[in-house]
């Protein structure tokens, strides 16, 4: 029996990376405490050279390796280079937080790249295995993530939190796709397709896996009612560590729902289509009412998300390209406006003090009216005012679902946009209206200033001109749906 060695091509991104976090380990002992930035470094050129090994080996149509286990397509090409972009600025916003509170390590990079790494799987996943491999290289790095200040009683309590429940999760998903595998006798995406469209599998027993993977899905996204570790997590985790989770792993979630759901069980729409529908009420629904009764900003923030998770899942609802191409676009909106907004939080942070309730927002205008309009763009893409792009990101989602017949639907996440409004508006006034607490300067550093800044008037120059980030996320999803 000949054995055929696997195309490794499509994988060159995943083994550079693995290769580098290696790197990083070893350097980062060798150099010991007073050199740790090159651990720093060594970090972003990985990621700069996967996503130039990216961009050189994408080519058109879908390639598939590892015994079709592992795919190549302009999603997974797309969806990667922007979390490879996502992931080094949670690094430049995080250096000078992670310096002052004992963070500044090899262990934080590597984990960051391991999670990344754990990502770019799930995001090239064409097999059940793979995709759940992916997840819990994820899952494994954040939760050590979230504990990795091991003097903080709020962080540990977070990571046990976050440790527990994602488990239970993972749990849900596992058996979920054992009942699939069993309905179907197939764990490749392309096959549990076939044998689905062609009804030979059982049917109570599919929907039933369903429900599970549903449940699973949804916890990584962080959707209602399945959201109850965000709110404790940001709050309890690092800021550092909270950018890190409230950004890059949301793409690769995105890349998971489209690989799993749409791909894998696209003919059983109709089914998922009203479990998805639930989550996206309750999401907005709960999101946006606990946001308003918050105090610390990071708190509040948590249910900001669970809110636009809900939004997102909008489009995927509606059940065609054009729907899951706005889900797509309002991912990478939702991700820049999340990187922008705790960036600032940490740029408000110093040593010793962490800018953390809304109280810290106060009288930013009259500290740095530059920084208190970044700030106002943020605020005002959140909320989805326009002519800012988080204002384009919901009307294309609000478009998609509408064209799907679910005009109630639409009215609901239009009422409750408007609640969210709110709590996104009230930061707007405590920078303007109020007086500042503390004259205390901010200082943060050169690349910091100059990618906070490009960050806020990113917000604004795609609300301005949305067509181009549209049209890559439309032509992302054609070439490989």
């Amino acid at each position: 029996m000949n054995f055929l060695p696997p195309d490794l091509a499509p994988a060159y991104p995943e083994i550079f990376l693995l290769v580098m976090v290696c790197v990083v380990l070893l350097a980062d002992l060798a150099a010991g405490e007073k050199r740790r930035y090159i651990a720093y470094l060594l970090a972003q050129v990985a990621l700069l050279g996967c996503a130039l090994i990216t961009f050189v080996t994408s080519a058109p149509g879908v390639t598939y390796t590892f015994s079709g286990m592992f795919v190549d397509d302009a999603m997974a090409d797309i969806l990667k280079l922007l979390t490879y972009v996502t992931v080094s600025m949670v690094l430049v916003y995080s250096r000078g937080y992670i310096a002052v509170r004992g963070m500044f390590s090899g262990e934080y990079f590597s984990l960051t790249l391991f999670a990344t790494l754990g990502m770019m799987v799930m995001i090239s996943a064409s097999h059940f295995l793979t995709l759940y491999l992916g997840l819990e290289l994820l899952s494994l790095s954040l939760y050590a993530m979230v504990a990795l200040r091991r003097d903080s009683v709020d962080a540990t309590e977070a990571a046990i939190k976050y440790f527990i429940l994602g488990a239970l999760a993972s749990g849900f998903l596992l058996y979920g796709m054992s009942m699939v595998y069993g309905a179907t006798g197939a764990l490749h995406i392309a096959q549990v397709t076939a044998v689905i469209q062609s009804g030979a599998a059982d049917y109570t027993v599919l929907v039933v896996g369903l429900v599970f993977i549903v449940a699973g899905i949804s916890f990584k996204l962080s959707a209602a009612p399945f959201h109850m570790w965000a709110p404790d997590v940001y709050q309890g985790a690092p800021t550092a560590v909270v950018l890190f989770i409230g950004s890059a792993p949301k793409l690769a979630a995105f890349g998971f729902v489209m690989r799993l759901l749409v791909e894998g069980m696209g003919a059983m729409a109709a089914d998922w289509q009203g479990m998805l529908i639930i989550l996206a009420v309750m999401s907005m629904i709960i999101g946006n009412l606990a946001a308003i009764a918050q105090t610390n900003i990071k708190r509040m923030l948590a249910y900001s998300t669970i809110s636009h998770m809900g939004f997102m899942l909008l489009g995927i609802i509606s059940g065609d390209e054009n729907g899951y191409s706005s889900s797509m676009f309002y991912m990478v909106v939702y991700v820049l406006m999340t990187l922008g907004t705790f960036g600032m939080i940490m740029l408000l942070s110093r040593e010793g003090f962490e800018a953390e309730k809304l109280s810290d927002f106060k009288g930013l205008n009259r500290r740095n009216p530059w920084y208190a309009f970044i700030t106002l763009l943020l605020m005002f893409s959140l909320a989805g005012v326009p002519p800012v792009v988080g204002f384009y990101a919901k009307l294309s989602v609000l478009q998609a679902v509408l064209n799907a017949g679910y005009i109630w639907l639409a009215v609901v996440a239009v009422l409750f946009s408007l609640v969210g409004a709110f709590y996104y508006l009230r930061i707007v006034k405590l920078m303007y209206f109020d007086e500042p607490e503390t004259d205390a300067p901010i200082l943060p550093a050169g690349d910091v200033k100059l990618l906070i800044s490009a960050n806020g008037l990113a917000v604004l120059a795609f609300g301005l001109f949305p067509q181009a980030l549209m049209a890559l996320c439309a032509y992302a999803i054609q070439q490989s749906i």
